[in-house]
């Protein structure tokens, strides 16, 4: 084979190699949240924040087009927020009624605190296993900020708003899925009481002295002393629960169906712009 012939055949040989050569794509950038999720997870705050102030009471009906309409977004997140209270016991779907706010009646809050002893004792438990000097003081910053809200004569819905962050706090730094599965809709149909529970003034003292004594006890490094901690500190509330004066909502028959609405004259927020992907919750 002549030389030139040669030379131009590993040139066509190099060319196809080449050109056969598998392209390795760009990494992708990561993935967007759809503005969809986004005006879902703000809708679900916003009526979540409502029912723990009291805004939207035990008993009141979720109308999705009314709540839709306050809130200045489509029926679609909103509908897809009350599925989600309803999954977190925070509603119900009441047969003829459609969803409504959940109605904890005083035998039923009894048997609730009884389960949610143990589960907020074993969140407590494993919370120290896996407490970090991060996670430490974040619970301090929470009983120091309920102090401060204390001091200041702070409303009952502040006092049940740092309630509700302190022992979700405690559910994340276990970091146990099933655990968190089990008690959040426990937690969340208990802290719906809590405005007829801490009507008694001496209430919010109480469960910040128990709070500040589970910290102190998980900072020990001791799982079985912040388990017995957090323990006393349910079984102590149901003691409370069982001296308190319940207040229930009468839900009459017949009655006309009142329409949901978040505060006494203002709305929470829904952030502008096309993601609208905050809410601002006023109380």
């Amino acid at each position: 084979m002549r030389k030139s012939n040669r030379r131009a055949l590993e040139l066509h040989v190099i060319f196809e190699i080449r050109s056969r050569r598998p392209v390795i794509p760009e990494s992708p950038a990561p993935a967007a949240v759809p503005a969809a999720a986004l005006l879902t997870d703000s809708a679900y705050e916003a009526l979540k924040t409502a029912i723990f102030r009291n805004q939207l009471a035990p008993g009141t009906p979720l109308s999705v087009p009314e709540l839709a309409r306050q809130l200045a977004v489509s029926r679609t997140p909103v509908r897809e927020a009350v599925q989600r209270l309803i999954h977190e016991g925070l509603a119900v779907h009441a047969p003829h009624r459609g969803a409504q706010v959940s109605q904890v009646g005083i035998d039923d809050l009894r048997e609730l605190y009884v389960v949610r002893e143990m589960l907020e004792g074993l969140a407590a438990r494993l919370a120290t296993e896996r407490l970090d000097a991060g996670g430490l003081q974040g619970l301090r910053a929470i009983v120091d900020e309920h102090e401060r809200a204390l001091s200041a004569g702070a409303d009952q819905a502040t006092h049940i708003e740092l309630d509700v962050r302190f022992h979700r706090r405690v559910r994340e730094i276990a970091a146990n899925p099933h655990l968190t599965a089990a008690l959040e809709p426990i937690a969340g149909r208990s802290h719906i009481a809590l405005h007829s529970l801490w009507r008694n003034a001496d209430a919010p003292r109480l469960a910040l002295d128990e709070h500040a004594r589970i910290v102190a006890d998980m900072a020990t490094g001791d799982p079985e002393l912040a388990e017995a901690a957090a323990r006393r500190h349910i079984s102590r509330l149901r003691t409370r629960l069982s001296q308190a004066k319940f207040r229930e909502a009468p839900a009459a028959s017949g009655t006309r169906r009142r329409k949901p609405v978040l505060t006494d004259g203002e709305v929470p927020a829904m952030a502008e712009g096309p993601a609208r992907d905050r809410v601002r919750a006023t109380g």
